[in-house]
């Protein structure tokens, strides 16, 4: 009777541990970071899931279009993407004097999404001002090679004072190149 007591208690100590463990978040906090020309490029965004809402995320109708700001995306989820950066650069056509900055993407025309940086941070994802705009660059789409579960940015360093910010979801890659000055 004794071991029934001990074994029944050990069990509901067990269930209450297990139950009392945080759940992972929805859109955990990512980081993307390269170094480029020897000076470090960080974006720091949270990362949502398709979770089977595969060609319903996008379109209009579609989850991204609920947000107060549509077409303006928030890109990522949670707290603001941010973008920082220990050197001037250029992101596309557009000077970025070195420091912290908010990312958004226009993604009004899906063949030809927009890359928007704004000077406004420590903002929640959905608050977007575009008086704040630094500015806006193209952004090269194309498709992944798959469809991609996990929002995704990739910084990668190519020659010289060069690299390339992609930010790949579902069935879009979207990417503007970016130089060190």
């Amino acid at each position: 009777m004794k071991r029934l007591l001990i074994c029944a208690g050990a069990l509901l100590a067990a269930t209450f541990t297990l139950s009392a463990q945080p759940k992972a978040p929805a859109s955990p906090a990512e980081t993307a970071t390269a170094t480029i020309a020897g000076k470090s490029i960080t974006i720091k965004y949270s990362s949502p899931r398709v979770r089977g809402r595969e060609g319903k995320i996008f379109d209009k109708g579609g989850l991204i279009s609920h947000d107060p700001h549509y077409p303006v995306w928030r890109a990522g989820a949670n707290a603001a993407t941010t973008l920082t950066t220990d050197a001037d650069l250029k992101i596309g056509n557009l000077t970025v004097p070195k420091g912290t900055y908010t990312l958004f993407v226009d993604i009004a025309n899906p063949d030809q999404w927009e890359l928007i940086v704004s000077k406004a941070t420590g903002e929640w994802g959905l608050k977007y001002d575009p008086a704040q705009d630094l500015g806006r660059v193209k952004m090269r789409m194309s498709h992944p090679m798959a469809m991609v579960e996990d929002l995704k940015y990739t910084i990668d360093p190519l020659a010289g004072p060069t690299g390339k910010i992609t930010l790949e979801w579902e069935h879009h890659s979207a990417s503007v190149m970016v130089a060190v000055h």
